[in-house]
């Protein structure tokens, strides 16, 4: 297996079935554990019996019986569809952690990616943006802000910024719906050589949560990159916030002495 190959993770069940050092399971826990076997024998796409029948099943008030079903809601092992009832959900989608873009990273998993063009503008950059791409304060750059599809689903909400003085016609020449990456590697020359990204965990703002189609309640995973070619030199930033029921990231770690030496 080299390092760019990720075997898929075969321990992802919570450490001792959740059961507290006290041994007392919280009812709804056992629930939602049930519910965990229930979704297996039902399949993806399968709904969900009635909320009478599986209180009864299990034994406890519908009141419990929510609560594990809305964990499983946040989860993203379930999935509301407001007027038909709740369905299991499909398995989440595993985006690397790497220089390729969304796009290439979906295609390699077998989904379509899409972007859906939500604005441009020119905007003038502020002390932050300017030191993170490298610019006078006050330049203008480019703000380029898309929703994220996957096999036409709504699955995040994408900001870039680019420098309008390096991408001065950017938008002459290049489709919203296609990936930026592509775009700017095969028709402007630019290699993307290295990227800075942080990961953590969000609540959408109203807006986002419209505009991705999702719950603002529900957790959302964010993450800001800016990426440099070969001279170390700023060529975007980029804000992408992803469904966290239907995202997870992952990437392989090797030790700077697991590295094969360089030649003479």
């Amino acid at each position: 297996m080299t390092a760019g190959d990720l075997p898929p993770f075969r321990a992802d069940g919570p450490v001792r079935a959740g059961i507290p050092e006290h041994g007392r399971v919280p009812r709804y826990y056992a629930v939602k554990v049930g519910l965990l076997d229930l979704l297996d024998e039902l399949g993806v796409g399968a709904m969900l019996p009635a909320e009478r029948e599986l209180a009864e099943r299990f034994g406890v008030s519908r009141l419990t019986l929510r609560q594990a079903v809305g964990e499983l809601v946040l989860e993203g092992r379930l999935v509301r569809r407001q007027g038909s009832g709740t369905f299991v959900s499909p398995p989440k989608l595993v985006q690397r952690l790497s220089i390729a873009s969304y796009a290439e990273g979906m295609r390699s998993h077998g989904v379509l990616p899409g972007r859906s063009l939500i604005s441009t503008e020119q905007v003038s950059a502020d002390a932050g943006l300017a030191g993170d791409l490298g610019i006078e304060v006050g330049a203008t750059v480019l703000h380029l802000e898309r929703v994220i599809t996957a096999d036409g689903e709504r699955v995040g909400l994408e900001s870039c910024y680019l420098p309008v003085e390096k991408f001065p016609d950017l938008l002459a020449g290049f489709d919203p719906s296609t990936s930026l990456y592509a775009f700017l590697r095969e028709q402007r020359g630019v290699e993307f050589a290295a990227a800075e990204e942080r990961l953590e965990t969000v609540l959408a703002t109203p807006r986002e949560a419209l505009l991705i189609g999702t719950n603002p309640a529900l957790p959302m995973l964010l993450l800001n990159r800016i990426s440099y070619d070969h001279a170390d030199r700023p060529i975007e930033r980029v804000r992408s916030l992803y469904r966290g029921d239907r995202f997870s990231f992952a990437t392989r770690l090797v030790s700077e002495s697991a590295q094969p030496a360089e030649s003479p």
